[in-house]
């Protein structure tokens, strides 16, 4: 029988240098303190802050885009600092104003119903309504 010759490829070697110059972390510095509000809408909570855009979803009544819409259930205001105010459940007279920028619909959502071996296939789509709103001011 022929033997095989065998080679063993080197190790790489790593400069010593090159493994103590490792990237140090680096602190990010801190965001400016801003206002923020929760507030309630279509069943949903949103947290925003003044030239926030947030998709809602629809409301009812007759609406056209740019017109002002104001959101009066309001559950928290803070007011960047040490303050802040936590409604029970909502903040009475503190109110959210916000323009209305687009109103338009999701994607399709495809609905399929499918029961094998009985012939049973039901297939229905589905676009969602919503309004999407810029945050003008926090009062």
């Amino acid at each position: 029988m022929a033997e095989k010759a065998t080679t063993k490829k080197p190790a790489k070697k790593v400069a010593p240098e090159a493994a103590e110059s490792a990237p140090k972390a680096v602190k990010a510095p801190k965001a400016p303190k801003t206002e923020f509000a929760v507030i309630a809408t279509g069943g949903k909570q949103y947290r925003v802050s003044p030239g926030d855009s947030i998709k809602i979803e629809k409301i009812i009544g007759e609406h056209k885009e740019g017109d002002k819409l104001v959101f009066d259930k309001v559950l928290l205001v803070d007011d960047g600092g040490l303050a802040a105010t936590i409604g029970t459940p909502f903040i009475k007279g503190a109110s959210v104003s916000a323009t209305l920028k687009k109103i338009s619909r999701y994607k399709t959502i495809d609905v399929i119903k499918y029961k094998q071996k009985s012939r049973y296939f039901k297939k229905n789509g589905h676009r969602q309504p919503y309004f999407e709103v810029t945050i003008d001011s926090i009062k």
